[in-house]
């Protein structure tokens, strides 16, 4: 399958719900709620408002992952960019699109636009039992940095963030 990456639109945000709606209980497996005011239409299409408003003063890149249909598969973003051009990944696949590489095939593609963009560095961070999420970020040139010493409780489970960091190797 192919994939590519759309840059976030005014236009994407209904669709955009209806992904992460149909996601929902499956991203709550794997990553803290986002509470259920993120589903309302009025607040989604605010939050929608913000992260466009973010996009265009180049503090964060938000990226839809398409088919060659234009159905979305998953979404992945760099957020908080600062002014050493360092920032925050973020990632989230659909459930019927796991296992298929595509995770793994996005992030490449958003690192070869974060190079463009003259980012440094990325961080990420992800929970200790999300193993998949683990295997994409270190095949993608993540290294791991640390786990955090007080676990929380995420659907019953015990469970930790850890932490990743990329360092591009470009020369300025």
């Amino acid at each position: 399958m192919n994939i590519r990456l759309a840059k976030l639109k005014d236009t994407d945000a209904e669709a955009l719900l209806a992904f992460e709606y149909e996601n929902r209980d499956f991203f709550e497996k794997m990553v803290p709620t986002r509470g259920d005011e993120y589903y309302n239409l009025i607040d989604f299409l605010k939050r929608h408002e913000a992260l466009l408003g973010e996009q265009s003063l180049g503090v964060s890149h938000f990226y839809l992952i398409k088919d060659d249909n234009d159905n979305i598969l998953g979404r992945i973003n760099m957020v908080d960019l600062d002014e050493q051009r360092q920032g925050v990944l973020g990632y989230r696949i659909g459930q019927s699109y796991t296992g298929k590489g595509i995770a793994t095939r996005a992030l490449q593609l958003l690192i070869k636009e974060a190079i463009e963009l003259g980012i440094k560095q990325l961080y990420a961070k992800t929970t200790s039992h999300n193993l998949p999420s683990q295997k994409v970020l270190q095949k993608n040139g993540f290294h791991y940095e640390k786990t955090d010493a007080v676990p929380f409780v995420m659907n019953g489970e015990k469970v930790k963030f850890l932490y990743y960091k990329w360092v591009s190797n470009k020369k300025t």
